[in-house]
């Protein structure tokens, strides 16, 4: 299961980084997430050096890279699921804060597993005229192991018009609804508030 975590996370951040430092944003999530990869890792790869003297820089990495793509209001809201209805307005500005910090806390820990790993992209595929959501294949090839297919799950901004990830399903397993399953008992059994300081506790 830690070897999966890792992959989830670490695949994640193919996803969408390179959209902000784009003027026009990407055509398709095909192209995002091509674009997305070889950005991403170029610059993990361009500061090897620094990391590891400061590895607290890749969570500047994550911040400048991904999160500014991520549709982690969106992932969060679905892993609330039907507690989202019961919720005030502070208490989704708190989870959504919370989970953005978690996730960027566990992107940056999964992505010091990255040695360069080889990446094939899914093919441009044409989508439905005016579609709203994709998913997207990319194989994760390292030598010596079984290749590893990962899907992710996307979406298209409404107001910005941009494709932002918010799920990977890797070996049929939503992270999504894995987190869902996990935080839905304990809200339930605690409430949301304390999962939300939970949930920043672990991302400080």
């Amino acid at each position: 299961m830690k070897k999966l975590l890792v992959l989830f996370v670490l695949l994640t951040n193919f996803i969408q980084s390179s959209i902000a430092a784009e003027t026009t944003p990407a055509v398709s999530p095909y192209q995002v997430i091509e674009v997305t990869g070889n950005n991403l890792f170029t610059k993990i790869a361009s500061n090897q050096d620094a990391l590891k003297k400061f590895p607290e820089l890749m969570r500047d990495i994550v911040e400048e890279e991904l999160m500014p793509s991520v549709d982690y209001q969106y992932a969060a809201f679905k892993i609330l699921g039907k507690h989202l209805r019961n919720t005030t307005k502070e208490q989704r500005v708190n989870f959504i804060t919370a989970m953005r910090s978690y996730l960027v806390r566990t992107y940056a820990n999964a992505l010091t597993q990255y040695s360069n790993q080889k990446v094939l992209f899914e093919p441009e595929a044409k989508l439905k005229e005016n579609a709203k959501s994709a998913s997207v294949d990319v194989k994760i090839i390292d030598s010596g192991k079984p290749d590893i297919k990962i899907t992710f799950q996307m979406r298209k901004d409404t107001q910005s018009q941009e494709w932002k990830a918010y799920d990977m399903i890797v070996e049929g397993i939503s992270l999504i609804s894995s987190k869902q399953s996990e935080l839905n008992r304990r809200i339930s059994d605690l409430g949301l508030d304390q999962v939300t300081l939970e949930l920043a506790s672990i991302a400080s």
